[in-house]
């Protein structure tokens, strides 16, 4: 029977190997961000009113936005999610339906973008796990989700993960190593959010050799 440090041990090393592997595949694109192009202005819209405090114009705005067609269905339903599961209206059930919508969504667009796609899905998941408590599953999707898309924000969500299972030393050894092999590009967007991030504070310590 295998005792519980040493299955620990064997699903941190699982999860290393899964997100620094990544870093082995020959097409190792830069880091594109998750909102296409076309739609970040209108994206930052919604950003915009959701930060100024405003959950409900927040919602209407999106809708708005849908209507005329400056987001598409996934990033309307990428959205929704986001306002919902915000303090400022906190309806858990509405941002589970929209991960689930954009899911569909985002099979029905297909296309090239569809990997960055459900890589949205598969954190939005984690996000919902991760307000539940139940990080051992969000820690799941959120290296799923950069398995799926090499972003900072995919890498900064699982170490916060960790650390929130009590996983300091861990996340301080993977931060190290993703520091060691990872593009400049994607260690400096990370390390700028590990500044930014209050989960992300007890690496602060951990300084960038580079």
């Amino acid at each position: 029977m295998v005792n519980t440090e040493t299955a620990k041990q064997q699903r941190l090393d699982a999860l290393f190997d899964r997100i620094l592997g990544a870093v082995e595949q020959s097409a190792y694109l830069p880091f594109a961000d998750v909102v296409p192009m076309e739609q970040r202005a209108a994206m930052g819209q919604i950003q915009s009113c959701l930060q100024a405090g405003d959950g409900a114009g927040a919602q209407a705005l999106v809708e708005r936005l849908f209507a005329g067609g400056q987001i598409d269905q996934v990033m309307r339903c990428s959205a929704l999610h986001v306002v919902a599961a915000s303090p400022l209206v906190n309806d858990m059930g509405l941002a589970a339906r929209m991960v689930a919508e954009q899911e569909m969504a985002a099979l029905e667009l297909g296309g090239p973008r569809m990997s960055a796609n459900l890589a949205s899905v598969e954190r939005h998941r984690g996000v919902l796990a991760f307000l539940k408590g139940q990080y051992e599953v969000a820690l799941d999707y959120f290296s799923r989700a950069f398995e799926r898309q090499h972003a900072p924000g995919n890498l900064a969500n699982v170490m916060a993960t960790l650390l929130r299972l009590g996983e300091e030393t861990e996340a301080a050894e993977l931060l190290a190593q993703v520091r060691r092999a990872f593009p400049a590009e994607l260690v400096t967007a990370l390390n700028d959010m590990i500044q930014q991030d209050p989960d992300l504070a007890t690496l602060r310590d951990e300084e960038d050799p580079c």
